[in-house]
Order: structure tokens, then C-alpha cells, then sequence
């Protein structure tokens, strides 16, 4: 999935005005200016829309983690230079505190089914052979879920 249309997403889900958002993304040490977030929800086609890059997009999960969660005692997060769904799933995951079970509670919500098994295969290591790359129709439903779950 494009992390613009994700941002977009969640921010809108989660109630988040721009200055809001911004906040997010400085819990992990990430400016980002009112210009620049402008551009971000900006239409892939419009001739002002900016990219929002994966280290950009990770800084704003962690930040989502740390408001949802609280922070970590230690150092902060380190975000990701290159982000995958599956990492973004799994940011999600931990952000919004959900186990196996109410994952796929809220994948069931959009109307997906998913076993544990399938679940799992997420969130494993990219050399473990049963990992699976999870695909932009399941990230898209499980954000889905999400909206039904939270403005139920």
C-alpha cells in the first residue's frame, strides 16, 4: 500500500487534526512541517502531492505506538529505512494493543477469515518458512476492521 493513503487513513479513523498527526511523528523524533503533511494527503495525481517516505511513515507508527501505549523505557524505536506491510501490521498491532484472537476479530469485521496459523505467518521472520508477505488487500481490510471496530 502507498504510505500516504495509509496516513490519510488512520489519521481520519483515529480523530487526528494536522497538528495531531504532526505530534505523532515528533514522538519519534520526526519533524514534519504543516507544508509537508499537507502534501502528503494530497491525491497521487495532484502536481503538489510529496511522497511520504517508509523512514517518514515508520517514524509516525512508532509515534502512534508511544501515544497509544506510552514510551518505552530505554531508547526510542530506530525507525525502519524500508517499511513492509507486514511490519506496518505489525506496528498496528502493537499500537492499538491486540492479540491473535481480536486481529482476527477485526479482520472478520471487513470480512476476511484468517486462522492463527495464517495470522502468525505475518508476524514471523522473513527467513522463517512459514512467513508470508502480507498483501495490500490485507492490510487495507484490517484497517477497515479497525474503523468499524473503534467508531463501532
Amino acid at each position: 500500500m502507498i504510505n500516504n493513503d495509509i496516513l490519510r487513513r488512520l489519521s481520519t479513523l483515529l480523530g487526528f487534526d494536522d497538528e495531531k498527526t504532526r505530534a505523532v511523528f515528533k514522538l519519534n523524533a520526526c519533524e514534519i512541517t504543516a507544508e509537508q503533511l499537507v502534501c502528503f494527503y494530497k491525491e497521487k495525481d495532484d502536481e503538489t502531492y510529496v511522497e511520504l517516505l517508509d523512514v517518514e511513515f515508520a517514524s509516525f507508527l512508532n509515534g502512534l505506538i508511544i501515544e497509544k501505549r506510552g514510551a518505552k523505557e530505554g531508547p526510542q524505536a530506530v525507525p525502519e529505512d524500508v517499511l513492509t506491510n507486514n511490519a506496518i501490521f505489525n506496528k498496528l498491532k502493537i499500537a492499538f494493543s491486540l492479540h491473535a484472537d481480536e486481529v482476527i476479530e477485526t479482520l472478520e469485521l471487513a470480512e476476511l477469515s484468517l486462522t492463527k496459523y495464517e495470522l502468525s505467518a505475518f508476524f514471523r521472520s522473513i527467513s522463517n518458512k512459514h512467513y508470508r508477505d502480507c498483501s495490500d488487500e490485507v492490510l487495507s481490510t484490517f484497517i477497515k476492521g479497525l474503523k468499524i471496530k473503534l467508531q463501532g
